[in-house]
């Protein structure tokens, strides 16, 4: 990670004695837990092209052990472009290079600098020597800095796991089932939801039981499930046409509306293993005060589905 957030581009055709030493401490890197700089940028100050210098590299391969240079992996190579805004590493600067970049370590400059007929080169490399010093300078002086900010960091990232925690549990109690609620005047909309939460819950049938049914029962439904069949007893005095019954199972079927007298609570049934008792008609959801119940005794949903 770059210890210098402010990275600054510098213009390949530039003298070299226009690069101070802020601008080359900007391009020093901490990768693998050395501070290192990338080929491309070691070309740009030495006014040479990166694969001469690579090229350079691969002849004298003896000379460039891995503690003075080695090739970045793609892990590395992607966290240092997320941190850099402007930088050799840039996606559309590095979409022509087929290779991973090279890293080269003070000793690794030092190395090349001696290998390297190049005058510019010659001065350039003490600059880039100070620069290193004054980033191990920097880097010993802040250390205690450093450890603090670490620290900071690590009791973020604690803080974080949990907010996880205790995010996760509350969406576990979002979605445990309720034994009862109750809604008051004007709870329209909270009504309504609940409702619908359990109709998404059946996978094969659902059985409502209401007198005063009306269309409004279609616009819940509508939020069912694929291919889950509706049943739906109610009195004579429903409000609910043919009409509206085949409009609705041209596009979710399958709906059928039978007339009965036998009941006078309104319950509804999910795949034949949960019963729902709802206190008012699903029509009036929210106008008055009511309250939907889970029933827990099996016994009472056979007879119902029977």
């Amino acid at each position: 990670m770059n210890n210098y957030n402010n990275v600054i581009p510098v213009n390949k055709k530039l003298d070299a004695k226009k690069y101070e030493l802020n601008n080359i401490k900007n391009l020093i890197y901490t990768i693998r837990g050395k501070q290192v700089m990338l080929d491309s940028d070691v070309a740009m100050l030495y006014h040479y092209e990166t694969k001469k210098i690579n090229q350079t590299v691969k002849r004298n391969i003896e000379r460039f052990p891995e503690k003075f240079c080695f090739q970045l992996t793609e892990d590395e190579m992607e966290n240092l472009r997320s941190q850099i805004v402007t930088s050799s590493l840039k996606k559309e600067n590095y979409g022509g290079r087929r290779y991973l970049p090279y890293a080269f370590t003070e000793q690794g400059i030092a190395m090349l600098s001696g290998l390297l007929k190049n005058e510019i080169a010659i001065k350039v490399s003490i600059n880039i020597m100070d620069a290193f010093v004054e980033m191990r300078r920097f880097i010993t002086n802040n250390g205690s800095v450093f450890e603090r900010l670490t620290n900071v960091e690590y009791k973020l990232l604690e803080h974080d796991k949990k907010f996880d925690t205790i995010f996760n549990e509350l969406q576990k109690n979002k979605k445990t089932e309720f034994k009862q609620k109750i809604f008051f005047n004007g709870q329209i909309y909270d009504a309504y939801s609940l409702i619908i939460d359990i109709i998404k819950k059946a996978k094969q049938k659902i059985l409502i039981i209401d007198n005063y049914i009306n269309d409004s029962i279609l616009k819940m439904l509508s939020k069912k499930n694929k291919d889950v069949e509706v049943v739906i007893l109610t009195s004579q005095n429903s409000n609910l046409n043919k009409l509206d019954i085949n409009k609705f199972n041209k596009q979710y079927p399958t709906l059928k509306v039978l007339t009965t007298n036998k009941f006078h609570d309104r319950f509804i049934v999910v795949d034949n293993k949960e019963l729902y008792h709802v206190g008012a008609s699903l029509k009036d959801l929210g106008k008055k005060c009511f309250t939907i119940s889970k029933i827990e005794d099996t016994e009472y949903i056979q007879k119902l589905c029977n």
